[in-house]
């Protein structure tokens, strides 16, 4: 028996019926539920795989403001997020769609192309989570800033709206088109280019050189050193730490084999020409890196390898990945590989992407078999400065993440469906924009929380 393939009328009366499973309005909606756990409790689940010694630095980067608080409090927002309402719309989502996980990224043509750039906790799931936790990064950044109600509700309302508008616009393209759909730099300057006052373009400006700038040789140079004749990784304790500084010799000697095997065995999930092309690198040196806020505790390490001579360097990033923090509210992933699940999903999201991103599981890594992903440590990577922007600035950004969202979205889910749920008013823009400000005051309540905690003595908290 044939099964008739849903037509695009089919698909605008799906998400126009939508509205009634979850109306527009209800997205404003957000109060903590009485079974609610403690956000001190899910954080603590998180940390109990992660390297010990590091998880008092996620604790002392996350108490030194809400909005570093909620840049690594994914899983807590996850857990609210489940309680709230459903369109039942799936798309593929980023899992931590904060604006500073937004930002200008290379293609592999050498293109600057803006995107977003985490994917440790995608899974398909409700378009709308990624769009509330965008939201309310805004208004917990523009509450930082200073930035009044109003304002910050100006900002929120235009981001919404944006997103809505590019997923109508997608909406009426053909796929293809969709697939190739990207925001470059120039398109960026020229979005911009009518709405920011003259230093603002010079920033953007800036940001787009020093984003190009930021490069493997960029890397090679801040980050190693000649030492005894040999190119090594440099020492900045605890946040990178070389294997050498790390184990005796042969703990070390073990790790460092077990990282070389998964290099060979991370190739085979590249194309071929790709691997070809790693192979024509050896490996060096090996250290041990802290990163970003959420993702400090999970093992990482950056491996320096060199090419036809020392000013040849390829440094790649090999990230633990655990269960995405969605898992739990819409099921696990179709990949048993927790690597795999983050490649697929950013080669799903992203426009362009990184042309070494792979994935491989190791043994024997602090007594068990770990999943992890790969992919280059610098390539041309700029991020937005929050504590720098302008009410206007912020604003014109949120409208860029909103776009920026609203295609990534739409290469997964059915872009039709959520168009018409959305629909031509601004009913979700106000709605999210009332859910953004109520759930910033959870995360401020949260943040206390983890405070209070490290005052306590009930966690530990160190700044580095």
């Amino acid at each position: 028996m044939v099964t008739r393939r849903a037509t695009a009328r089919d698909r605008a009366a799906a998400g126009r019926a939508a509205r009634k499973v979850a109306p527009r309005a209800s997205h404003a909606d957000y109060a903590p539920t009485a079974k609610r756990r403690d956000p001190i409790d899910v954080i603590e689940a998180q940390s109990a795989t992660r390297v010990p010694e590091l998880v008092p630095i996620r604790y002392g980067r996350m108490t030194e403001s809400p909005f570093r608080f909620y840049r690594g409090a994914a899983a807590i927002m996850a857990m609210d997020l489940a309680d709230t309402p459903r369109a039942g719309i799936t798309a593929q989502l980023c899992g931590d769609a904060h604006m500073l996980n937004f930002r200008l990224l290379a293609s592999p043509e050498r293109n600057l192309l803006f995107d977003i750039n985490d994917f440790d906790e995608t899974l398909p799931g409700p378009f709308e989570w990624d769009l509330k936790r965008l939201a309310t990064s805004l208004v917990i950044a523009g509450r930082q800033n200073g930035f009044t109600t109003r304002q910050r509700r100006s900002i929120v309302v235009s981001t919404v709206r944006s997103y809505r508008e590019t997923v109508r616009n997608l909406a009426a393209m053909r796929n293809l088109d969709v697939w190739y759909a990207k925001v470059d730099a120039d398109v960026v300057r020229t979005l911009f280019a009518t709405h920011l006052h003259k230093a603002g373009r010079e920033r953007l400006v800036r940001a787009a050189s020093k984003a190009r700038a930021k490069d493997n040789l960029m890397a090679f140079d801040r980050l190693t050193s000649v030492v005894d004749g040999q190119r090594r990784i440099n020492a900045d304790p605890p946040l990178l730490q070389p294997i050498g500084d790390l184990l005796p010799d042969v703990e070390r000697a073990e790790l460092e084999a077990a990282i070389r095997e998964l290099i060979r065995g991370y190739t085979e999930s590249l194309p071929s020409e790709r691997r070809a092309l790693v192979e024509q690198f050896e490996f060096v040196d090996m250290a041990r890196k802290v990163v970003g806020v959420g993702s400090v505790g999970t093992r990482c390490w950056i491996i320096l390898m060199l090419g036809r001579d020392e000013r040849d360097p390829l440094l790649l990033q090999v990230k633990e990945a655990s269960t995405s923090v969605l898992a739990e509210y819409v099921g696990p992933s179709r990949y048993d590989h927790q690597g795999q699940r983050v490649v697929a999903g950013q080669r799903m999201m992203q426009a362009a992407g990184d042309i070494f991103l792979g994935w491989q599981a190791v043994r024997g890594i602090d007594g068990g078999t770990r999943d992890f992903y790969v992919r280059q440590l610098y390539d041309w990577k700029g991020i937005a400065v929050a504590e720098q922007m302008t009410p206007e600035g912020m604003l014109r950004f949120g409208e860029l993440c909103g776009h920026t969202l609203a295609r990534a979205h739409a290469r997964s889910g059915d872009r039709i469906a959520i168009a018409e749920y959305l629909g031509g008013s601004d009913v979700v823009d106000q709605a999210v924009a009332q859910f953004a400000e109520s759930y910033a005051d959870q995360n401020q309540r949260d943040h206390a929380a983890l405070v209070d905690a490290v005052r306590t003595g009930r966690v530990a908290a160190t700044s580095a």
